[in-house]
């Protein structure tokens, strides 16, 4: 029996107040851009805002309290992904995570080769920091990947030179949630002797990750969406591996990052992720089960299409397009229902241009403007899709009728 632990946000936010028209709800499908903090992680972080606020390189019995935290939280962190505690490094972010490991392998590694391959449906902050280095004159590879999202393994064969020092290939994708084949990626990696990372940020903790069967050599972690804090995230470096540091003003996290380590959002980033490894079957189970009769309803709607592969995807992730209307015009006639949604990744939906994952997944520009992403989490319900799959028909109808796109 799953037991329901009472929703972070209040009865007051979840009932969003009601007009003469409609009765909205407060119903949160963006789980994809951010979580809600888990009450319980909250509980496990109070104590080191106030009692235990020592700094880790401290000396005293504060500093010393404040740093037996910080390598339980590494222990738990390594532990969900069967590392080792001296292969992770907290960090601010993802997109901090993910530019150590990016730009300090390029960096470090660049007298073997200035060769990285990555796919053009990653994170804005991974094409960015490839496109950052290509400015220093390493030269990169973008594979192409299938209408699904998915890159081709020969393709990838083919690309690794002599001179290739890295792989970076998203595990998930954040906007249409179509999962990678990392262990193939890991393998063809390792036999031609190359790094591969993986950004994980919206798989970690959400479905199993062995990054020693899968031959990942840096992962990329995130707390905000595992229902941690935000200001805390992780990557994983396998020993061995070279990085050069991005930061520069201290010996913290084993020389790899610098900055007073932010304590508080660490534990709660290790209970989120205790959490997670928890519940996770039951999770996976539950979210799948909402997932489909979510892309079941939805794909009842004449001119609506599913983004992204159909069954290869995160269990809470579901992304359509819809023809003649736009996804902006989607997500605000929702937010009028209290249903909060997305059309796109969140870092990049205040942008007007088309989506960059859903163009390279071959849809045209007015298609991939007209992007819904719903992702699903720890509290949402059945009577959440019920719901949704009321409201959203007539939205749709609606905005057809006045669009000008037909």
């Amino acid at each position: 029996m799953r037991k329901i632990y009472p929703a972070p946000f209040s009865k007051k936010r979840r009932g969003i107040k009601k007009n003469k028209n409609k009765k909205r709800r407060g119903v949160y499908l963006d789980y994809a851009a951010t979580t809600p903090v888990d009450p319980r992680v909250i509980k496990v972080m109070i104590p080191y805002f106030k009692e235990k606020f020592g700094n880790t390189v401290s000396l005293h019995s504060f500093g010393r309290e404040a740093k037996e935290a910080l390598e339980k939280s590494r222990e738990v962190a390594a532990d969900l992904i069967k590392a080792k505690p001296k292969e992770i490094i907290f960090t601010s972010s993802a997109t901090e995570s993910n530019n150590l490991a990016i730009k300090g392998a390029a960096l470090a590694n660049q007298k073997k080769g200035r060769h990285i391959i990555i796919s053009p449906i990653e994170h804005l902050c991974v094409l960015e920091s490839a496109q950052w280095l290509a400015k220093q004159g390493f030269k990169i590879t973008k594979l192409a990947v299938d209408k699904y999202g998915l890159i081709n393994l020969n393709e990838l064969k083919k690309a690794i030179s002599q001179e290739t020092i890295l792989v970076s290939i998203i595990s998930a994708s954040n906007e249409i949630g179509t999962l990678q084949p990392l262990q193939e990626i890991g393998q063809i990696c390792r036999q031609k002797g190359v790094y591969f990372h993986t950004d994980a940020a919206q798989s970690f903790g959400k479905i199993p990750i062995d990054v020693n069967q899968m031959k990942i050599d840096l992962l990329t972690g995130c707390s905000h969406k595992i229902y941690g804090p935000k200001g805390a995230a992780c990557l994983f470096v396998r020993d061995g591996i070279k990085i050069e540091p991005i930061l520069s003003g201290g010996e913290h996290e084993f020389g790899l990052r610098a900055g007073t380590i932010n304590v508080p959002a660490i534990v709660g980033f290790a209970e989120a992720i205790k959490l997670c490894q928890k519940e996770m079957a039951v999770e996976i189970k539950r979210l799948t089960k909402l997932r489909d009769k979510l892309i079941s309803g939805v794909l009842k709607i004449k001119g609506a299409h599913l983004n992204g592969h159909p069954t290869k995807r995160l269990p809470n992730n579901a992304n359509f397009w819809f023809d003649f209307i736009e996804g902006e015009s989607i997500v605000i006639q929702l937010d009028s229902f209290g249903l909060a949604a997305s059309t796109g990744s969140a870092c990049s939906s205040l942008k007007l241009e088309p989506s960059h994952v859903l163009l390279a997944v071959g849809l045209k520009p007015q298609e991939a403007h007209g992007s819904l992403r719903l992702t699903l989490g720890r509290w949402t319900t059945e009577k959440d899709i019920d719901y949704l799959l009321k409201v959203l028909p007539k939205v749709v109808e609606k905005l057809r009728k006045i669009s000008p796109f037909k």
